[in-house]
C-alpha cells in the first residue's frame, strides 16, 4: 500500500492498494474511491463490537478491497487537525486516545486498553479507556489540532493536561497527579488532575482536544431561550 496525506486543517489520506489488498476504516470515513473498490461492513464478533463502542468508535467497520487491479480510496478526517501515520510492528504497539482510529491495513489488530489504576482512569479522564493497536501494518489516527512528539528516556516523565495525550508507545505508562494547592484547583482552570506519562518510549501530544474546542465554542455561542 502507498499513501499520501493532504489538506489542512481538514486532512485526507489517499491510499493506493494493490489487487486484493484490503484496508479497514471507521464508519463514514470514506470520502472518495475508484469504482473497483469493494466494500464489506463487518462487526468481527460481539466482543469486538462492544469493545469498539466502549472506546468511542462505531460497532461496525468498513472493509475496502481492490478488485481486478490496483485501487484507490481516500479517508477524510471529521475534525480539524492532522492525520498521523504510524507503522505498527510486532515490536511496536501503540496506545491511542478514544475515537482516534481512522483507517489501517487489515493486518493491524484493535483491542480495548484499560488504565491499570482505576482511580487514575476515572480522575484522569482520557486515560481510563483507550485503544491498543498491534500486529504489522500502517495505522492512521485522527489528531485534534497539531501534533507534538517527544521521546522519553526510561524513567523520564511528562505532565500532560487531560485530553492532550493523543497516543503513546506501549512501553510508556500513564498515571495521574493531583494539582497542588486548593487555590490552584479551584481558580486555575486546569482541573484537579493531570496525566503523567513515563518512558521509555515516544508520546504524541495534541494541541487542541475536541473537548477543549467544544468548550471554547460554547463560551461564544448564543444561548437558546
Amino acid at each position: 500500500m502507498q499513501y499520501q496525506i493532504q489538506g489542512q486543517p481538514f486532512p485526507v489520506v489517499t491510499m493506493t492498494l494493490n489487487a486484493e489488498e484490503t484496508i479497514v476504516c471507521q464508519k463514514g470515513a470514506m470520502a472518495w474511491m475508484t469504482p473497483n473498490m469493494e466494500m464489506q461492513t463487518k462487526g468481527g464478533g460481539i466482543g469486538k463490537m462492544f469493545g469498539r463502542a466502549f472506546s468511542g468508535e462505531t460497532m461496525f467497520q468498513n472493509f475496502y478491497t481492490a478488485k481486478g487491479g490496483a485501487g484507490m480510496i481516500a479517508c477524510a478526517s471529521a475534525i480539524p487537525g492532522e492525520i498521523m501515520p504510524i507503522q505498527i510492528t510486532p515490536e511496536r504497539t501503540i496506545i491511542a486516545q478514544k475515537s482516534a482510529f481512522l483507517a489501517s491495513e487489515q493486518s493491524v489488530t484493535f483491542e480495548l486498553f484499560f488504565q491499570k489504576r482505576i482511580a487514575g482512569g476515572f480522575f484522569g479522564g482520557e486515560g481510563f479507556i483507550m485503544q491498543k493497536f498491534s500486529g504489522n501494518g500502517m495505522l492512521f489516527l485522527e489528531i485534534d489540532g497539531s501534533t507534538v512528539a517527544y521521546d522519553l528516556a526510561p524513567g523520564q516523565s511528562m505532565i500532560v493536561d487531560t485530553g492532550n495525550l493523543a497516543a503513546m508507545e506501549a512501553t510508556c505508562t500513564i498515571d495521574v497527579q493531583t494539582v497542588k494547592g486548593l487555590g490552584n484547583m479551584l481558580l486555575g482552570g486546569e482541573g484537579f488532575f493531570n496525566t503523567v506519562v513515563t518512558g521509555p518510549g515516544r508520546i504524541w501530544l495534541q494541541t487542541l482536544p475536541l473537548s477543549g474546542l467544544a468548550n471554547a465554542l460554547a463560551r461564544v455561542m448564543p444561548s437558546s431561550k
